[in-house]
């Protein structure tokens, strides 16, 4: 079926459940939680989507995080054309890789080697194994409702698609591959002994809805893995070069020992990276006992892609982007609501969280897993998400998800979903029962 073609989203979306499981190869994408079938992308410009029967959508997905400049932005494509020219992968050496791992080292205070994979699962899977190879310990910490991808040991407690498909964990990880990992509450510093490698945090959570640290958890987190011998990771995958070009560390002034990154590094392309402090990034193979390794590993159309955004954007650049998401996030909060469904809606630098109540009944404040659930399996957030789907504004299919405005949406933009997002919540309000 061609694009603009009636009926061609249901007609692709029949064709994937034929050949891929559940017609999706990520599960939220199936629209599993908020209902209906999803729509099937034919292209993306700027901050729009278009889908394959025709409709433009405005996009706040920008998937999950990975575009920050804009769909098809010139800047990208160019590199990418340059990059394919020369050749799609190696298997050896390239500039391309130095260039990347440059840009991360020189941005991020305190991050002094990184290595490049695939993913940002492979990342957080690498990290992990890196900072049980330098400890000698087994035990990892983790927070309920941070999302660390889909390794075994991390999928305990996950937030993102984990909560949205209301699964504990998954079927088929065994109790070995989650006994060494403790789960802990979000926002509290766990009591630590000299049995655990290290704690991963996503140090801004948002993976389940937006929650921030509250003040003194993150420095509090420091202080009790150096009190134990544990290391600290931050898994940046999300607020890595979104929050800033320093991410959390340079926003928080809390340097952990390790990071992973994704997501932004890669332009729109598979990538994902670990590092830390030179002498814990040295016990990696070849130089030490820890192995990694990945073929596609600095692929150069993703690091192309990945220089050429960090090369693109300055301080200043993120500066005027949180602002205008704070803006954003602050209309969009009170169009909600004069709508007459209760909905609470908060920013971090330019990620925004949106928690959607019953009529008249805005949220309160969520510090946790347990503060967002509360919320999120209510029927709200999927009630709006088709309003919105029915007014051309896409919204993560989720509760979970954060909204990505990025450097594409502009004032007039994101003018439009705050107008659309008053009439959807009105539509929304007056069906309640």
């Amino acid at each position: 079926m061609a694009p603009g073609e009636p009926g061609a989203n249901a007609g692709w979306f029949e064709r994937a459940r034929a050949v891929i499981p559940g017609g999706v190869d990520s599960p939220v994408r199936s629209f599993a939680s908020v209902g209906g079938t999803p729509f099937t992308v034919a292209r993306g410009e700027g901050p729009y989507l278009f889908d394959m029967d025709g409709r433009r959508y405005i996009d706040l997905v920008q998937s999950y995080g990975a575009v920050l400049l804009g769909h098809a932005h010139a800047v990208v494509t160019q590199a990418l054309a340059e990059a394919a020219a020369r050749g799609t992968t190696f298997g050896m050496p390239t500039p391309g890789e130095v260039l990347l791992a440059e840009d991360i080292c020189a941005r991020v205070p305190g991050c002094e080697r990184v290595r490049l994979v695939s993913s940002g699962t492979e990342a957080a899977m690498s990290a992990l194994r890196l900072a049980r190879g330098v400890t000698g310990r087994d035990r990892v910490v983790k927070f309920a409702g941070c999302y660390h991808g889909h390794a075994d040991a991390l999928l305990a407690g996950g937030g993102s698609g984990v909560a949205t498909l209301g699964l504990p964990g998954s079927a088929g990880v065994t109790r070995a591959a989650v006994a060494d990992t403790v789960v802990a509450p979000y926002n509290v510093v766990p009591e630590l002994d000299e049995t655990v490698a290290c704690v991963i945090v996503e140090p801004v959570a948002a993976n389940m809805s937006l929650v921030p640290p509250v003040p003194g958890f993150l420095a509090g987190l420091r202080e009790a893995c150096d009190q134990v011998g544990a290391l600290l990771l931050f898994d940046e995958v999300i607020t890595g070069f979104r929050l800033g070009p320093g991410g959390a560390t340079e926003w928080t002034g809390v340097t952990p020992d390790l990071w992973c990154f994704g997501k932004v590094i890669g332009g729109g392309l598979p990538v994902g990276a670990f590092g830390g402090r030179a002498e814990l990034t040295g016990v990696l193979a070849p130089d030490g006992p820890v192995y990694q390794a990945g073929t596609l590993s600095g692929n150069p159309l993703a690091t192309a892609a990945g220089h050429a955004v960090l090369s693109f954007v300055g301080p200043d650049d993120y500066a005027e982007l949180s602002a205008r998401a704070a803006t954003f996030a602050a209309d969009l909060g009170r169009a909600i609501n004069d709508g007459g469904l209760g909905a609470r809606v908060t920013s971090v630098g330019p990620l925004v969280g949106l928690l959607v109540g019953t009529p008249g009944a805005a949220p309160e404040p969520a510090v946790d897993l347990a503060g967002v659930r509360e919320v999120a399996e209510a029927d709200g957030y999927r009630a709006l998400f088709h309003a919105m789907l029915r007014r051309q504004v896409a919204l993560p299919p989720g509760a979970y998800e954060v909204l990505f405005p990025g450097f594409a949406h502009n004032e007039k933009v994101l003018e439009t979903v705050v107008s659309v997002a008053a009439e959807a919540a009105a539509e929304v309000a007056a069906s309640w029962s």
